[in-house]
């Protein structure tokens, strides 16, 4: 089978913002092909380890299947959260296009966006 190296933004969507001093940051899949190749591919230790510089706490990860998305919480991802961090973006705005620029491995033409 051969396989083939795709971004995140090719089947999926993102929204990402604050929740304390924890990221949340949630992607949405294009179709049922996609969403299915999220939940194998997209674990809380893979999301921890693409955002290792920014995440210090461990990540949660929740299914919602009915509108083929992934819901993941990175704790201590935002230097005190809000009011009180220095970072450039302390409501986490930007981690859903951060996690967009991942990739992963699928088998070819097993998912289309769309």
């Amino acid at each position: 089978m051969n396989m083939r190296r795709l971004r995140l933004s090719e089947i999926a969507y993102a929204r990402s913002g604050d929740k304390g001093d924890a990221s949340n940051v949630g992607i949405v899949a294009y179709n049922r092909a996609g969403y299915e190749l999220l939940k194998k591919e997209l674990t809380p230790a893979r999301v921890k380890a693409h955002f290792n510089k920014i995440c210090r706490g461990e990540v949660e990860r929740y299914e919602v299947e009915n509108i083929l998305a992934l819901n993941f919480i990175l704790h201590d991802s935002l230097g005190g959260g809000g009011s009180e961090s220095l970072k450039s973006d302390a409501q986490g705005k930007t981690h859903g296009l951060g996690l967009l620029q991942m990739e992963i491995e699928a088998p070819e033409g097993s998912v289309d966006r769309g």
